[in-house]
């Protein structure tokens, strides 16, 4: 499953909307996300699971790109 991490780049920082940055982890579950990015200093303000479709809609964007963790 792929996943979309909303997430500030220091823990410290509050969540602004034009500070959010956003990667994509291919993980089994929120849980197994958090824990990959556990090592970093991100403030996580979402982990959401994409659909099919939304995945798919993601993809069109020249900044998609799925870390490997």
């Amino acid at each position: 499953m792929i996943f979309k991490v909303l997430y500030q780049e220091q823990a410290e920082e509050a969540p602004v909307r034009e500070e959010t940055k956003t990667l994509y982890i291919d993980a089994e579950s929120v849980r197994e996300v958090r824990s990959k990015l556990a090592d970093r200093n991100y403030n996580i303000e979402y982990v959401q699971e994409l659909s099919e479709d939304h995945l798919a809609y993601e993809k069109q964007s020249e900044d998609f790109e799925v870390e490997k963790l």
